[in-house]
């Protein structure tokens, strides 16, 4: 898999992540709702570990720098 989640993109995923497990964990959200957003904060903590997301490769979305970037920065 080619890497295709910026640093930005995996910071913001985590934080939803976590705000939504905070959310289910103090009953705030709860039910089927709560389950469903709660495996959906899985997806997003395990995409953002892995740097890929499977919905951005057939819309060729790719939030990382370009090597061709980083290389002209130095």
């Amino acid at each position: 898999m080619k890497k295709n989640m910026g640093m930005a993109d995996r910071v913001i995923r985590s934080i939803i992540a976590v705000l939504i497990a905070i959310l289910y964990f103090t009953n705030v959200i709860s039910g089927t709702l709560g389950l469903i957003l709660l495996i959906l904060a899985c997806v997003f903590l395990l995409t953002s570990m892995i740097s890929f997301c499977p919905l951005y490769a057939p819309f060729g979305l790719n939030t990382c720098k370009k090597v061709e970037d980083l290389q002209e920065k130095s």
